[in-house]
């Protein structure tokens, strides 16, 4: 993954584009030289399941959710489930950390090919909870913050398990 915040072309599909690609590739930047007992270290005791692994876990299957169920309409593969919401993360601790790399590399530059393949303004097979089918617009814009948000919790975590900052 490159990691340039910098768009090829001043539209907005690139600056779309760019910036989702930016939040992933410093999301696995944070995890350069981390071993996998690091990656499954939780270091906050209120927040057992917050650790580098789960997270990396949760943003692929997020990006499952958002790409593959709801705007396409395909099925829901995710592994979480009313009775255990928080799955992904879970059997993260199970998974070697590179593997949930190559994974969510895998996943990201297939979701970006489905990006290039559809108009911003196309709606969602799949309505949200309040009921209306959002545009794929709207879907790349909460993938940004959504990654970029938990680029915070990696950095912090990250730092907390071995002393690593600035990634």
């Amino acid at each position: 993954m490159t990691r340039s915040d910098t768009p090829p072309s001043e539209d907005e599909r690139a600056y779309l584009t760019t910036f989702l690609d930016y939040c992933r590739a410093t999301a696995v930047s944070k995890c350069e030289g981390l071993s996998d007992e690091g990656a499954r270290t939780a270091p906050l005791p209120a927040s057992p399941l917050m650790t580098v692994a789960g997270l990396i876990s949760h943003l692929r299957w997020v990006e499952h959710y958002w790409f593959e169920a709801v705007f396409l309409g395909e099925e829901d593969r995710a592994p979480w489930s009313q009775e255990d919401p928080d799955r992904e993360m879970r059997i993260a601790l199970d998974v070697p950390l590179e593997e949930l790399l190559a994974e969510y590399r895998a996943h990201s530059e297939r979701h970006g090919r489905l990006v290039t393949e559809h108009d911003l303004d196309e709606r969602a097979k799949r309505p949200v909870r309040d009921g209306q089918h959002v545009t794929l617009r709207w879907i790349l814009m909460h993938l940004i913050e959504e990654t970029a948000r938990h680029n915070g919790h990696l950095d912090a975590i990250r730092e907390i398990v071995d002393g690593t900052t600035g990634v």
